[in-house]
């Protein structure tokens, strides 16, 4: 059976004192996302919300347009993995055969089989303007994802993305071993939800590269916050397509890199909570 966590015994020795006992840990299994009976990809990742990882996939490769693309969707369990088997129309069944790829994907690998140099860094999707956000709500956003990484708070080992706006707060939020599969089962979550994305941000508890920046495209969001900094690629990406690029964002603020003008531009002490 695939779970999230398993607790695995194990012994200790910490602060010169050994001893025994389980750590609850985070499981990782093959994924093989297949499309009309053909293999695509295989990629390793949390058997957790699969439906959501396979229509984010879908969405952020380029796969399908949209989420009414996927005729069928399956997900079939394996004594060694997980298949998530997708029927498409026949236009996006030629599209998969000028891309398909057959590919082992080590842990939450983005780019991992691309053929050319140009499929790898690819023009992003260029997103609308959306509106403008105040210091307090990029922090605000922030904080409360936390809380909700039941994952994490269990095994400290799991990154996760989310989807916060002014009106809902964290309207969506999907952990995974890999970065790139947590964002692709945010994306996955927001398409099945028929989310406005333009009114949003969306949060990821790991460092910024390209491919991050391009799903974000596809999603739509023009805001984007990491805790950790973006790489070069990443920064010269998110300006080509619009995106504002926050990073680094920590308890005591943040950096901006990309199109400022979405963050109000005040100190935050003089902003009024619009959250409370």
């Amino acid at each position: 059976m695939h779970v999230p966590v398993q607790a695995i015994d194990r012994d200790i020795w910490r602060d010169g004192v050994a001893s025994e006992g389980a750590r609850l840990i985070p499981e990782e299994t093959p994924l093989a996302l297949t499309y009309n009976g053909g293999t695509y990809a295989v990629m390793m990742g949390t058997p957790q919300n699969l439906e959501d990882f396979a229509v984010g996939f879908s969405l952020d490769e380029g796969i399908v347009k949209s989420v009414d693309d996927i005729k069928s969707l399956e997900m079939v369990r394996l004594d060694d993995g997980i298949e998530l088997r997708m029927w498409l129309a026949s236009d996006d069944a030629g599209r998969i055969s000028e891309r398909r790829r057959q590919i082992a994907g080590p842990t939450g690998c983005g780019i991992c089989g691309i053929d050319s140099i140009a499929e790898a860094v690819r023009p992003a999707a260029v997103v609308p303007q959306g509106q403008i956000f105040t210091p307090q709500q990029i922090m605000t956003a922030m904080q409360a994802i936390s809380p909700l990484q039941s994952i994490n708070m269990q095994t400290r080992a799991v990154h996760a993305a989310a989807f916060w706006s002014p009106a809902n707060g964290i309207a969506a939020l999907r952990e995974d071993v890999g970065r790139h599969n947590a964002l692709d089962k945010l994306a996955g979550s927001l398409a099945r939800s028929r989310a406005d994305t333009n009114s949003g941000m969306v949060l990821l508890t790991s460092r910024v590269s390209v491919e991050m920046v391009q799903k974000t495209a596809a999603i739509g969001a023009p805001v984007m916050v990491a805790v950790s900094a973006p790489t070069a690629l990443a920064v010269r990406t998110a300006e080509a397509a619009g995106i504002t690029l926050i990073a680094i964002a920590r308890g005591d603020g943040f950096e901006i890199f990309t199109h400022h003008g979405r963050v109000a531009a005040h100190r935050a002490s003089e902003i009024i909570d619009v959250v409370a």
